[in-house]
């Protein structure tokens, strides 16, 4: 195969040549040709040790390609985007792809909230100290890669403990003007498009795009509609400095079709219990910023951003056997409640990556300063309409709670990588938090002097990682960073005059510690590794009992975790003549996630609740699969596996009357996906997602979108047209 391509790569400018030989004043300009070379079209690959302004040495990372990928994009199903990345847990409760809730190592995987979430290196999260949660989403179709970097990066990126998840957009090309169409119909009424123009002219770069997406969803009442647009200018003001300006935004609505007991999803998985719940954010990310390279072996970047927007819903918010049906007396429905978050979160990040000769080898600085000023404007328990359609209208003015959580933040950090040897390197790093969180408000029936709040970051984080070169293309590599998270939001906030909050609340403070081994040697690739996760000062309730001595509901520190565990990533390419190529790959992980010196509130008293496994913390998950690529075809097999998992810290086992408790039982899902290259204008996809109609559900939530279970998606079909000019 490899005299083939050079034949070919020989062969074209021959023919060019002879074709201006025919006559000297006639060009011709030739068709494009595109040399396919499956063997290295990968879709998963690994950073390089130094990028830009960051330091990914002796740190686990993925990357995953997405235009080599067979996956159904346009639905955004994390354990197919995701289905070569060993232990990432995905919480899938809708089919509407509008939201990507994922997490590793035992964490919370509410939209991905865990993770410090970046688009081209821009924070996306909607308030990193008040509600972490990144409500902004970006159409995978706008996507060039997908870069995760687990939790040994907090000290470059902060508060959290999962790492940085980064989605990299395509770049413009050297045209003038090239056009991108991606267009999806598929089951339960699914239909997408996402249109891009993009082009260079002189110094001037620009990308823009929109896509739209409806689908009527696979429970009754499960509707959605969403909306996406970008336009991104690039000014190349010389060889060593680009300005880069972006606006880019997302929009949805989604109808809530709401919680079941277990007796209901045994029914009938697809049945609704509520018809007039809607749940709806608005965000908008504009950023500026200017990459310099200040000198042969100095870079220097500066960016600003900005999360304005709302995340907003109106709902019947009782438990899942709390009928909403017409009163008979009043022929009506009940009040809805009305709920709206405004964010108003400003970034400013100055990093440095210093490059210099250290016993004639080359070291790297990367170092920089952070600076976050947020405003959460948090307006909850508004009385809404009775009506069944999306109206956020209050008939009583005034909110139940109508509160500030307003954060000022500035971090320091530096990381170093020394170059002891040719194949050896050792990074040492520290990050410096000092900020300060303060809640101000009202709460209605609620003592005004019990509701400010007051918590301080300030400390210093510590790491340390390393890396040895087997070879260019095989390393080992270890590492131990401490980490921080926020007390966020909804961890303060009283939910009646039964509860009350610790003025004395601690951050989540703890480290990653990880060792692993990875490479490509002939037709493998591999990544394993140990990890281990300490997590301290979890948040929950403990009962108590006030001055009076009444019970009360007491919202503090409750203890910590630990989780523990083994990563598996290998991947074996197998020819299959000069044309073809077999893939197979398994990508599992073993973790044991539990609770160490812990105690939580049941009832009226508290628990020990030592040993206890952490929620939505799978001992066992396995994707494996098999690609078969045949000259411009593609076809994907896939096998994915969750292990049962616990909704609550008592790990109670059999479910309540709600089903917001109870034993979340083991699945395994199968899916097929293929690609044909039609034509370089053309491309053609076929996906058909949980193909044998798995019955399942992946967590009971506590909180949004409704206590009880949500039943994923079963058996759908898709299929996507792309077409480039």
């Amino acid at each position: 195969m490899k005299k083939l391509y050079t034949t070919l790569l020989l062969t074209i400018p021959c023919l060019a040549s002879f074709a201006q030989s025919e006559s000297r004043d006639t060009s011709k300009t030739l068709d494009e040709v595109i040399i396919f070379n499956i063997r290295k079209q990968k879709d998963i690959s690994r950073m390089d040790s130094i990028k830009g302004t960051f330091i990914y040495s002796g740190k686990k990372n993925e990357v995953i390609k997405l235009a080599n990928k067979d996956a159904a994009l346009t639905e955004k199903f994390g354990r197919q985007i995701f289905a070569k990345i060993p232990g990432v847990f995905v919480y899938d409760m809708d089919g509407t792809g509008n939201q990507t809730n994922i997490s590793t190592r035992g964490l919370d995987p509410h939209r991905g909230w865990e993770f410090n979430i970046r688009k081209d290196g821009v924070i996306t999260n909607s308030d990193m100290y008040g509600y972490p949660a990144s409500h902004y989403n970006i159409p995978l179709e706008a996507v060039e890669r997908i870069e995760l970097v687990r939790g040994t990066g907090s000290l470059q990126y902060g508060a959290q403990f999962g790492g940085m998840l980064n989605y990299v957009s395509k770049q413009p090309g050297a045209k003038e003007l090239a056009f991108e169409s991606v267009n999806t119909v598929g089951s339960y009424g699914l239909l997408s498009t996402y249109n891009s123009i993009n082009g260079t002219k002189g110094k001037f770069r620009y990308y823009a795009w929109f896509n739209n997406k409806k689908i009527d969803g696979y429970r009754r009442n499960s509707d959605s509609k969403f909306n996406a647009q970008d336009i991104t200018l690039y000014y190349d003001a010389s060889p060593s400095l680009l300005i880069k300006a972006e606006w880019t935004r997302s929009d949805y609505v989604t109808h809530l079709a709401g919680p079941l007991t277990d007796a209901m999803f045994n029914a009938d998985p697809r049945m609704s219990t509520r018809s007039r719940n809607y749940y709806s954010p608005e965000i908008n990310v504009p950023s500026i910023s200017v990459d310099w390279k200040a000198g042969r072996n100095t870079l220097l970047k500066l960016t600003t951003s900005a999360i304005i927007g709302a995340r907003k819903s109106v709902l019947f918010d009782k438990p899942t056997t709390t009928v909403d049906v017409i009163d008979p007396v009043t022929l009506q429905y009940a009040n809805r409640q009305v709920d709206i978050d405004h964010f108003n979160s400003y970034t400013t990040e100055l990093r440095l990556l210093q490059t210099y000769s250290l016993f004639n080898l080359k070291s790297s600085l990367a170092a920089g300063i952070q600076y976050m000023n947020n405003n959460l404007h948090r307006q909850q328990l508004g009385k809404g309409t009775t009506g069944d359609d999306y109206d956020l209208s209050l008939v009583t003015p005034g909110w139940g709670r109508d509160m500030h959580y307003k954060t000022n933040n500035i971090a320091l950090f530096a990381e170093n990588r020394f170059a002891l040897t040719r194949n050896l390197s050792v990074n040492t790093g520290v990050r410096v938090e000092s900020g300060e969180t303060n809640m101000t408000g009202t709460i209605n029936n609620y003592p005004a002097n019990d509701v400010p709040n007051t918590i301080k970051h300030r400390f210093p984080l510590f790491g340390v990682n390393a890396q040895y070169a087997v070879s260019s293309n095989i390393n080992a590599y270890a590492g131990w960073s401490q980490a921080y998270r926020p007390v966020i939001f909804k961890d303060i906030i009283p939910t009646s005059v039964y509860e009350l909050a610790d003025k004395n609340l601690k951050d989540a403070r703890g480290y990653n510690l990880e060792a692993g081994f990875r490479g490509n040697w002939k037709i493998l690739q591999w990544d394993v590794s140990y990890f281990q996760l300490l997590y301290k000062n979890r948040l929950g309730t403990l009962a108590q009992k006030n001055s009076a001595g009444d019970e009360i509901i007491f919202r503090t520190n409750i203890g910590n975790s630990l989780a523990r565990g083994v990563e598996v990533f290998t991947q074996a390419d197998l020819p299959l003549g000069r044309t073809a190529v077999l893939s197979v790959f398994t990508a599992t992980a073993y973790m044991n996630a539990v609770y160490k010196d812990a105690n939580v509130r049941s009832g009226n008293t508290n628990v020990n609740i030592d040993g206890n496994k952490v929620e939505s913390a799978p001992e066992w998950q396995s994707r494996n699969g098999v690609t078969l690529k045949v000259k411009r075809v593609s076809v994907s097999a896939l096998y994915s596996y969750t292990g049962n998992t616990f909704a609550d810290a008592l790990n109670s086992v059999i479910p309540t009357a709600t089903g917001s408790a109870g034993l979340v039982p083991a699945y395994h899902l199968f899916d097929f996906n293929s690609s044909v290259f039609i034509s370089s204008h053309l491309q053609l996809r076929l996906n058909l997602n949980n193909a044998f109609n798995r019955q399942y559900f992946t967590k009971r939530p506590q909180f949004y979108p409704g206590p009880g279970i949500w039943p994923s998606d079963g058996r759908l079909f898709s299929t996507t047209l792309v077409i480039k000019l």
